[in-house]
């Protein structure tokens, strides 16, 4: 077994996060100004070629990577994986980065909710109950009865159950299928669906917008890479909760550069769904 480094993993979760919210204030600026599936295929492609380049570093290169036990599975993950991303950025260009993070955040506690009928996992009481506190906290954001609800606030919410889904298939598929092979998946047809669909939408960028979307490519690679190395030298137990810090740091650029407000209902609210969710990982590392 490799050397564990716990605060080396945590520092690069922490970079992980970090990218990934500059990362989504890109895609909103962007979305705004051209189509979001036109932004999500260009940002495929780059995706695609990271994985292709990082699959044939590796011992039996390609094709190795490609090999499959459960083809038609992954590439279902796949497309899931680039509608998720579509219904994602569409969301920020509707409510900012604050208001459709703070709903995604309850992703974990839908994936610990479907583990039972998908995984066959046990989910006792204790998770159950973290599940619903969980979910209040996405009433108290949605606020459903009062006058200001919008119903564009349901769309991260669909984007984190997508999302939930294709994290529970992705540790289906890992029974059968390495790591390798699911990220290679993940790029390639991802990258045909995203476009499939992405071009038939094509706008012409001015060049300081193809500036931009140069760093949004490279930040998506960057962000992988360090999520690959920060899972190669810690356990995904002990460094998973600081991906919550994906929140906060979009909150900060939604406010900083977005001139986004944050209500104290999606305050009050995200609180509680992180806390159920670090919640359900504790259980989650107790239990394993």
């Amino acid at each position: 077994m490799a050397q564990q480094n716990i605060p080396l993993g945590i520092w690069l979760m922490i970079a992980t996060a970090l990218i990934f919210a500059a990362q989504d204030g890109l895609s909103q600026h962007l979305a705004r100004e051209y189509n979001t599936a036109m932004v999500v295929m260009i940002r495929y492609w780059f995706f695609a070629a990271f994985v292709i380049t990082v699959a044939t570093r590796k011992a039996g290169g390609f094709l190795q990577a490609a090999r499959s036990e459960q083809p038609l599975l992954q590439a279902f993950r796949a497309v899931l994986l680039v509608a998720e991303i579509n219904v994602m950025v569409f969301a920020f260009t509707l409510l900012g980065l604050v208001e459709s993070h703070a709903v995604f955040a309850c992703y974990p506690l839908i994936i610990a909710a479907l583990s039972g009928p998908i995984l066959g996992e046990q989910v006792g009481w204790r998770r159950w109950s973290a599940i619903a506190i969980g979910f209040v906290g996405v009433l108290i954001i949605l606020q459903p009865d009062a006058g200001v609800f919008s119903p564009y606030a349901v769309i991260p919410l669909l984007s984190a159950t997508m999302f939930a889904l294709y994290g529970l298939l992705t540790r289906y598929v890992a029974r059968r299928d390495s790591a390798a092979t699911s990220f290679f998946w993940t790029g390639t047809v991802g990258a045909l669906a995203a476009t499939a669909w992405g071009a038939w939408f094509w706008e012409p960028m001015t060049a300081s917008d193809w500036a931009l979307m140069a760093t949004l490519c490279v930040t998506g690679a960057v962000g992988h890479w360090c999520l690959i190395k920060c899972y190669e030298v810690a356990e995904a137990s002990a460094v998973q909760p600081f991906a919550y810090l994906q929140l906060p740091f979009a909150s900060v650029i939604g406010v900083v550069v977005f001139a986004e407000t944050i209500r104290p209902n999606v305050a009050f609210g995200a609180a509680i769904i992180i806390a159920a969710g670090l919640f359900t990982l504790w259980r989650a590392r107790q239990k394993g």
